[in-house]
């Protein structure tokens, strides 16, 4: 499998309904099985189905912190970053996360899927920290990217 940008998040975007600015819109990233769903029409939000569970998980996972977004008017490519987030004392195991809308200005924010990130096989921590680390903020290396 690989990363896929969810099909709801595209239409999503294109209709006003993020917000990924530093202090605009709530993402958040959870943890799920093997089992998980991971392709770009399903899940379409976000759900405990296959979710992880474990000490040092809470369901829902991490709020992200959003550095921003980088682009402009001379850009051809636009991009998000968000900061690396870590679950601490952690006894999961995890094939690959949600970035999904927690809250955010548009009427319609109700938990939807952003992307499915595939960690290409399951990790384990037991009583460690779980770190999910971002790539280089770049236009040719950001998580979310728009060309």
């Amino acid at each position: 499998m690989a990363n896929v940008i969810s099909n709801v998040f595209k239409d999503q975007l294109l209709k006003g309904n993020h917000n990924f600015q530093s202090g605009g819109d709530t993402y958040k990233l959870a943890l799920f099985t093997s089992s998980k769903t991971r392709t770009a029409s399903d899940p379409t939000q976000f759900n405990t189905t296959n979710e992880v569970s474990g000490t040092g998980y809470t369901s829902g996972g991490n709020t992200l912190v959003n550095a921003g977004v980088t682009g402009g008017a001379s850009a051809t490519t636009a991009f998000i970053d968000f900061n690396d987030t870590s679950f601490t004392t952690a006894t999961i195991t995890a094939r690959c996360a949600q970035i999904y809308q927690s809250s955010g200005s548009a009427a319609s924010a109700n938990l939807d899927s952003v992307c499915i990130l595939d960690f290409g096989g399951d990790f384990t921590t037991v009583a460690g920290t779980f770190t999910i680390q971002f790539p280089a903020a770049g236009t040719s290396t950001a998580i979310i990217r728009l060309a």
